[in-house]
Order: C-alpha cells, then sequence, then structure tokens
C-alpha cells in the first residue's frame, strides 16, 4: 500500500514536472513570438494616441480601454481561428500571407518616411470627441479597432510564425498568451503616455520645487516621447517588413538576395568582440533598405492609383455639370426660335 502510494506521488511529480517544462515552453514561445512581432507592437502603441487626441481627460482612460477590448476581441474572435485553420490545413498559403503583411508594413513605415520628409500629412479629423459627443467617440473608437485589426492580424501571424512547427493545442495555447500579453503591453503603455500629462500638470499645479519641475519636465517631454516613438515605429516597420520579405522569398525559392545579405553577415561575423553585433546590424540594416525600396514602390503605385481616381471622380463631375446644363440650354433655344 505505502509502496503504491509512492508510486502514484512519485507519478504525480513527473507529471508536475512536464506541466511546468510545458508552461515553461510555452512562455518562452510566446516571448520569441512576441519579439518578432515588435515592431508592428512599436507601431500600434505610436498609432493608437492619436484617436484620443482632444478628448475630455475623464474620457481618455475609457475610450483607451473600449479599444483593447476591441483590439482583444479582434485577435481572439476573428484572428486567432482563421490563423489556426490556415496553419493547420493550408500550411502553404502562410508563407504568402506574411509576405503581403510584410510588404503592408513595408508601405506604412515608407509612407510614413515620405510625410515626415515632405511635410504631407493625412488629414485630421475636422472635430474631436468633446465637441461631438458620444456618436463621435464611438466613430473615433470604431475607427482605431478598424485600424487595430490590421496590425494585430500582421502581430498574430508573425507570431504563429515563430511557432508553426508546434502542435495545433501548443499554437493556439501561445497565440492565446500573445494575444493577452501584447494588448496589455500596448494598451498599457497607450494609457501612461495618454495621462502621463495629466499627471505632470497636477504635479507643477499643486506641488513645489523639485517635484513641479518633474511636473513641468513630464508635461514638455511627452511631444518628444511621442516624435521618438513615431520614428522608432517607422524604422521598425521598414526592418520587421523587409525582413519577413528578405525570409519570404528565400523559403519560396528565390534564394539569391538572402544569400548575399548572409554573405555580407558572414564577411563581418569574424571581427572580434563585435562581430556578432556586426552581423545582426548588416541583416538589420539589408532588411530595412529592402523594406524601404519595397515600401517606396509601392506608395508610387498607390499615390498614383489615387490621382487617377481624383482625375476620374473630376471628370465625372464636370460631365455630369455639362449634362445638367443642356437642358436650360435647350429651353432657352427653343424660347428664343418660336420668338
Amino acid at each position: 500500500m505505502a509502496g503504491g502510494l509512492a508510486a502514484l506521488l512519485d507519478d504525480i511529480a513527473t507529471l508536475a514536472k512536464l506541466a511546468a517544462a510545458s508552461v515553461d515552453d510555452v512562455g518562452a514561445a510566446a516571448g520569441r513570438a512576441s519579439a518578432k512581432a515588435a515592431g508592428v507592437v512599436i507601431d500600434d502603441t505610436a498609432v493608437t494616441p492619436r484617436y484620443v487626441a482632444g478628448a475630455a481627460a475623464s474620457r481618455e482612460l475609457p475610450m483607451i480601454w473600449r479599444i483593447a477590448r476591441g483590439s482583444l476581441r479582434n485577435k481572439l474572435l476573428f484572428i486567432l481561428p482563421a490563423i489556426l485553420l490556415l496553419s493547420q490545413f493550408l500550411p502553404w498559403l502562410l508563407t504568402p500571407i506574411l509576405m503581403v503583411g510584410g510588404t503592408y508594413l513595408a508601405f506604412e513605415g515608407a509612407e510614413k518616411l515620405w510625410e515626415a520628409v515632405s511635410g504631407k500629412h493625412h488629414e485630421k479629423p475636422e472635430v474631436t470627441a468633446p465637441e461631438q459627443g458620444p456618436e463621435a467617440e464611438t466613430r473615433m473608437v470604431s475607427g482605431a479597432i478598424r485600424t487595430d485589426f490590421i496590425l494585430s492580424a500582421e502581430i498574430m501571424v508573425i507570431a504563429l510564425n515563430e511557432v508553426a512547427d508546434e502542435v495545433l493545442l501548443s499554437r493556439a495555447i501561445i497565440l492565446v498568451v500573445v494575444a493577452l500579453a501584447i494588448t496589455a503591453v500596448v494598451y498599457g503603455v497607450v494609457a501612461l503616455i495618454v495621462k502621463m500629462d495629466d499627471v505632470g500638470v497636477r504635479l507643477a499645479a499643486t506641488r513645489h520645487g523639485l517635484v513641479a519641475g518633474l511636473g513641468r519636465g513630464l508635461v514638455n517631454a511627452m511631444p518628444k516621447v511621442l516624435a521618438v516613438l513615431s520614428t522608432v515605429g517607422i524604422a521598425a516597420m521598414l526592418w520587421v517588413g523587409g525582413h519577413i520579405l528578405l525570409v519570404g522569398v528565400d523559403e519560396l525559392g528565390w534564394h539569391g538576395l538572402y544569400d548575399l545579405v548572409h554573405h555580407l553577415e558572414e564577411a563581418v561575423h569574424g571581427v572580434a568582440g563585435v562581430g556578432g553585433f556586426l552581423a545582426w546590424l548588416v541583416n538589420t540594416l539589408a532588411s530595412a533598405l529592402i523594406g524601404l525600396v519595397v515600401g517606396a514602390v509601392v506608395v508610387v503605385v498607390m499615390h498614383q492609383v489615387h490621382k487617377m481616381r481624383h482625375r476620374g471622380e473630376h471628370d465625372a463631375h464636370g460631365a455630369a455639370g455639362g449634362a445638367g446644363d443642356a437642358p436650360d440650354g435647350g429651353t432657352t433655344h427653343g424660347g428664343t426660335a418660336a420668338d
């Protein structure tokens, strides 16, 4: 009896160790997957604060909470089942889908770089949430959630690509962990960024000496923090997008570009002390350059499409205006003839 109990306890201990090891494996895999999606995470963090810009201070956190819930719903209810089904039954589609996402990231990075260089930016909404009340707030939250869907899809597909060799259940658990962790991090940081200036204003108004100076420093620093975050986000999008494309073309059988970058890495890897860093730097710069070139091409194409569409709409309005003038002209002409 004692021997049987000891054997049972030994089995339980073994199962507990296996469970602990599995949890560690899931945590490690989720960490790797999240790290690969870092570029999109930075962009998501940089993009979201603009959707609550101009909102009343009392509505900022509720709006962020609504956007965070929508983001989690995007990831868990829509994106996760879709990509799991694809990975299970059509795994060959993941690389092309990932490359489409990489192209989109490169386009976004190049577009933002072009806006920064040219000074041309997308038009901002004419009204802010407090000016129009709950309906405008709901529209702004809905717009943020729609934008988040694209970024969340990129995050989840990139994460899935890192754990594609795991069994289906492990993939699902890891991606749920990634979705929860990244959503918490992104919107926690967004909430901190959005409220930091309010904290600074309060400190500056209610405290004295160093504490008040700290408050003023926070207020002055936040625009710079957002600017740095935006710049890092642009670089990260070009780097991540380009790296996805670099690896993707290699997996599809076009090895020349990947081999060239690999040879460049090997050329600097042997440098004493800094070889590993230099190899990483070469890969990163090459990936960013690829992202910039591909993104710039897409930007040019999209701008031409926009111009053609705008020209077509202008011509259509002109034709409609000309057609509208015809009856008046005909009536006038007919009246004159009758006279």
